[in-house]
């Protein structure tokens, strides 16, 4: 009889993902609206809080003529944000990512209609008021809102569900930042905990269509402009990047460990959390009548560190103020993002070690720049979403070596000091473990015939005496896929067909599969030897 073809395969991708891939065109037109829409609705808050007037031109709080009275202002968005929360939905509290997270490993990729509505308007009114904090957590989760919604019109999968909400995700942020290529990255290091044709092509399509739109709503990149650098290969630049990306993952670490120690502050307050956001306006009134310019999302203030002329006064500031705002602020459970403050703290520590070293104007823009995306690398641990979304930001291409060395010195730094990154601790403490690695199954590296029980005397398939039972595998086949079978038949044993003779050869087990996993135990084991273990010559014992 003629052999059939094996089924094995690199990828599992089959033609429903033309299907997915054309949801994703839509997706990306209205994720993009959405965070045109948002980015409005920010500056029309703003001067509605700050101005009194109706307007959507974009402003700074900082130059509001309100005085003193500029206290009150992040008070009151604080309470409306909270009221939203208690009588619309708490979903709209936090940061946005882990919320996208949550609902793609807990909710089946389900997304409640009105979080689309809530969270774009919660955020712009926390930001409008003066809350120092970004907009592109919001957008992912709106972006993510749509797509799970449009897939929920569908019959489509759980699986096929979560590609689309994550397209949406990828699409607000390439359309935000003008980052289509980090936006897919960021998808894959955070979002879709699988890298397969079947998701990452939506979703990388969601993202393009977003980024070739924002060109005509938002104008094209790059977000923030930089002074020309040359020299950037240098072996001290290298070597001062590897420094202070290193620096970054403490402080990335320590403004996570800030943000949650305020967040555990307020939980052991006697008042409802609906109040919460407005005692966080407290504290981002305080800090903005010292600092005016820590008020708001604070483009203005990133664009400054990237030109290289940040005064000092302007870097202290960022980096007392505004940190103590931003974590204050958000550990009382408001609306908001985590990644422009991020941003702004990572380059004023990067453009205070160029203050430090009396450097020029462009070296000083290049270490705001190093610092810019070693701190986003370490604080969320995405480092290669870190190293595209700085170079996609600023086009200075002639970072990208220096820039690579500190964004791994710091997502190594923060690997080693943190359990859990600022967005994936939040999951943490609500009782849900969250693996960042991963790798091939490792039944997927063992065939079946490798671990199958022979048979002394081979039976045939089509034979009409031969009892055999109705699931089976192929000896040629991965024990993954023998795994499978019987988690969905609830068996304990399968018959091994071969493919070329259709006859039974053998028969694979439970047991026989856990011995499938016993070469990478073995190499864990090997790992731990190898640095536990002390020879008996030097003291050790046997």
């Amino acid at each position: 009889m003629k052999s059939e073809p094996s089924a094995l395969r690199d990828f599992t991708v089959d033609r429903r993902v033309w299907l997915l891939s054309g949801v994703s065109i839509g997706i990306g037109v209205c994720a993009t609206g959405l965070a045109v829409l948002l980015l409005r609705l920010i500056a029309l808050s703003t001067n509605l809080f700050y101005y009194h007037r109706f307007s959507a031109a974009a402003v700074s709080p900082a130059g509001s003529p309100l005085g003193h009275w500029m206290v009150v202002v992040p008070v009151v968005g604080g309470l409306i944000v909270g009221l939203m929360a208690r009588f619309g939905s708490d979903k709209i509290r936090g940061h946005g990512i882990p919320e996208a997270i949550e609902a793609i490993l807990l909710h089946r990729a389900k997304v409640d209609p009105k979080i689309a509505v809530l969270k774009p308007v919660s955020a712009a009114i926390a930001i409008g008021s003066g809350g120092p904090f970004g907009a592109e957590g919001p957008i992912i989760m709106t972006g993510g809102a749509v797509g799970s919604l449009i897939a929920q019109w569908m019959h489509v999968t759980d699986a096929e569900r979560t590609t689309l909400l994550v397209a949406g995700a990828a699409a607000g942020m390439s359309a935000t930042f003008a980052t289509p290529v980090a936006a897919i990255l960021l998808a894959v290091e955070l979002l879709l905990f699988e890298w397969r044709p079947r998701s990452l092509v939506p979703v990388a399509i969601a993202s393009a269509t977003a980024g070739l739109l924002r060109v005509y709503w938002l104008g094209a990149g790059p977000l923030f402009q930089m002074p020309a650098l040359s020299g950037t290969h240098r072996i001290a630049f290298a070597m001062g990047a590897l420094m202070l990306g290193g620096l970054l993952g403490l402080v990335s670490a320590g403004m996570s460990r800030l943000m949650y120690a305020f967040e555990d502050l307020f939980e052991h307050l006697h008042v409802h959390w609906m109040w919460w956001p407005a005692i966080g306006g407290v504290g981002i009134g305080v800090g903005g009548l010292f600092f005016p310019r820590g008020l708001g999302v604070g483009y203005d203030n990133i664009a400054v560190l990237l030109h290289g002329n940040a005064t000092i006064g302007l870097i202290v500031g960022i980096l007392i103020a505004k940190s103590l705002m931003w974590a204050f602020s958000l550990g009382s459970g408001t609306s908001g993002g985590v990644l422009a403050p991020l941003l702004m703290i990572g380059g004023a520590v990067g453009a205070m070690a160029g203050h430090l070293a009396h450097s020029s104007v462009e070296a000083q823009a290049f270490w705001a720049l190093i610092g810019m995306g070693a701190m986003l690398a370490g604080a969320l641990g995405v480092p290669l979403t870190a190293i595209l979304f700085s170079l996609e930001v600023t086009h200075c291409l002639p970072a990208l070596l220096p820039l690579t060395m500190a964004c791994i010195a710091s997502y190594l730094v923060t690997s080693l000091l943190m359990p859990r990154s600022i967005l994936t601790e939040k999951l943490s403490r609500r009782g849900y473990h969250l693996t960042r690695e991963y790798g091939v199954d490792p039944l997927e590296l063992v065939i079946v015939r490798e671990l199958m029980s022979p048979l002394s005397i081979p039976a045939s398939v089509p034979g009409a005496n031969a009892k055999l039972p109705e699931f089976y595998a192929y000896a040629d086949g991965t024990a993954r896929g023998a795994a499978e079978i019987m988690a969905m038949e609830g068996l304990e044993t399968l018959m091994v067909i071969d493919r070329g003779t259709r006859q039974a050869c053998g028969t694979i087990s439970l047991s026989d599969l856990l011995r499938g996993r016993v070469r990478t135990v073995e190499r864990e084991n090997e790992r731990l030897r190898l640095f536990d273990h002390v020879p008996p010559e030097r003291g050790g014992h046997n």
